[in-house]
């Protein structure tokens, strides 16, 4: 398989579903004469024109509007968000309930998630938390570029509003990608490496730090299962479980803040689910609870390390100190 950019494969992603799919637009802010923002429409208003690929005023909640308008009559938009930090999606979570299911809205809202490159506090916060909370959405967020195409084009298919949240700093990371017809199953979670020791769930661009931090574990005779959750809602419970009840200690790794995070819920399933298979308290590694700074050294003092997520395992183990 050829090994291209995250960035490629949501771009591969979107010319597929839109040469497949005459009602697949795609529309926000400078994704059209720019390119996109993180140039990932790069070169689809040439191939589509200016009716499928358009240019958005700096109005998120307009343009989200719009596209929710356009998925009730037909259209299968994908919005593209610049910065999530604006954007409102009420009616498109709560439209087919209103309507007593008579109405679709196939939407996927789409855009860089997670911390930044010193982009200090307002561009840098991750915020799958708060989606994942509104019934009616289905939430993605995916790691490796692969999962990135093999997800975007079953979210532009899904008669769901999605929001599909992208890695800022994972659009260069490149990976192998199927050509072609690569769709991946939503609410799927996927198992990267496998162990008997601990099990570290994951998703998004801190699956790379769980894998660093799996191989330093390995060193030191400790195997995990790494499991990469890919959807956040629906949450693969099976996945999580089965793991879970293989290795009976849990760390879970996420970008965001801890205090009503996503790990918060995954840890609330465990105790509910699998409290006498655990042989410790699951434990968490998040960013820290503070807004993130400007300079560069305090940006990586509150960020996740590899080095936090092995200690969180030996913690789990009761091998701190070792």
């Amino acid at each position: 398989m050829p090994e291209i950019a995250w960035r490629e494969a949501l771009n591969q992603a979107l010319s597929e579903e839109m040469e497949r799919d005459v009602n697949v637009f795609l529309m926000g802010e400078e994704v059209a004469r720019y390119n996109g923002a993180y140039k990932v429409s790069q070169g689809l208003l040439d191939k589509f024109g200016s009716a499928r690929v358009v240019d958005a005023p700096i109005s998120e909640l307009g343009f989200a509007g719009l596209g929710v308008g356009a998925a009730m009559v037909g259209l299968r938009p994908v919005i593209e968000m610049m910065t999530w930090n604006f954007a409102i999606v009420n009616n498109a979570a709560k439209l087919r309930h209103m309507a007593g299911g008579q109405l679709r809205c196939p939407i996927v809202f789409r855009g860089p998630n997670g911390a930044g490159g010193r982009l200090s506090s307002q561009h840098s916060q991750s915020l799958e938390a708060n989606y994942v909370h509104f019934p009616g959405l289905k939430v993605l967020a995916p790691s490796t570029p692969a999962d990135a195409k093999g997800l975007l084009k079953a979210a532009i298919r899904d008669d769901n509003p999605t929001i599909f949240l992208e890695a800022e700093l994972l659009y260069g990371v490149k990976g192998e990608v199927p050509a072609g017809e690569h769709v991946l199953p939503i609410g799927k979670a996927d198992l990267k490496r496998e162990g008997s020791d601990a099990t570290i769930i994951t998703w998004s661009r801190m699956y790379y730090f769980a894998e660093q931090a799996a191989q330093a574990l390995e060193k030191e005779g400790i195997h995990v299962d790494l499991l990469d959750l890919r959807t956040l809602k629906p949450l693969d419970e099976e996945a999580i479980l089965a793991s879970v009840r293989k290795t009976n200690r849990v760390v879970v790794v996420e970008e965001g803040w801890s205090f009503c995070g996503v790990g918060a819920q995954i840890a609330d399933l465990l105790q509910n689910k699998a409290f006498d298979e655990l042989d410790a308290p699951v434990e968490r590694v998040t960013g820290l609870d503070v807004n993130r700074s400007y300079a560069a050294v305090l940006e990586k003092a509150t960020e996740v390390s590899a080095e936090r997520i092995v200690a969180a395992v030996k913690k789990v183990m009761y091998r701190e100190g070792t």
